[in-house]
């Protein structure tokens, strides 16, 4: 497992928070969520020009590129292209 940040994900709402959407997921890597839930503020004053009654910023936390990368055993009797 490759190391760990996190990054803000700005979430459009309707319905009272009820159903949200992802609209944007910000550039910006943080490398513990207290760095990550610091910026979510200037997260969402940056991202107000979505088209939505309410939105959040919600730190979530995601994988170094080089992590995501994952490979899987190929099952027995597959074959490759």
């Amino acid at each position: 497992m490759g190391p760990g940040f996190y990054v803000i994900a700005i979430l459009g709402c309707t319905d009272g928070s009820a159903a949200c959407t992802p609209v944007a997921t910000m550039p910006t890597r943080y490398e513990s969520r207290d760095a990550c839930q610091a910026a979510t503020a200037s997260a969402l004053i940056a991202s107000g020009d979505f088209d939505f009654p309410t939105l959040l910023a919600q730190c979530r936390s995601a994988k170094a590129p080089a992590a995501e990368r994952a490979t899987y055993p190929m099952p027995d009797g597959a074959r490759r292209g």
